[in-house]
């Protein structure tokens, strides 16, 4: 799809065929899904809502460094992936970009969990644009770490 075409609809299934059509084979042996893609505001929505999308990164043995921890490779490439998706949900359609920027604070450290990805867009702009990302143990829900992020939109 050349970046000038742009589904009917961007949703869940263009999402998910973008997840496996368009990142690198590396990324896909994350084992990365969509968990959810926030296009637009529900009705009681708040005022600073921002469109989104959550993924779930599978827990795998092979993504973990000595000690059983899910390496920060893994959690970083996760959040950009992420960051990815929710730039084209508030984009509604695929368009090419590429990373300038991702700063990781990373929380704690997290093991033998799935871990979730919610990325919201901070800002959509026609040459920049930029968001956060939280990810989280799937296990406890709590944060494992903190990630903003700056895309050159091409």
């Amino acid at each position: 799809m050349s970046s000038e075409q742009k589904p009917a609809e961007f949703n869940l299934d263009e999402a998910k065929r973008v997840l496996g059509d368009v990142f690198a084979p590396w990324v896909q042996d994350l084992g990365l899904s969509i968990e959810k893609l926030e296009i637009s505001p529900p009705p009681d929505a708040a005022s600073d809502w921002q469109p989104g999308a959550t993924l779930r990164m599978a827990f795998s043995d092979r993504l973990c460094r000595a000690g059983g921890i899910v390496c920060g490779q893994a959690l970083m490439a996760l959040a950009d992936t992420a960051m990815v998706i929710a730039i084209l949900a508030a984009n509604r359609g695929f368009r090419p970009m590429t990373t300038v920027d991702q700063t990781t604070h990373f929380l704690k450290a997290v093991s033998s969990s799935d871990v979730l990805a919610e990325a919201r867009v901070v800002r959509l702009g026609r040459t920049m644009s930029f968001g956060r990302v939280t990810l989280f143990s799937a296990a406890d829900n709590r944060p494992v770490a903190m990630v903003a992020s700056a895309f050159a939109m091409l």
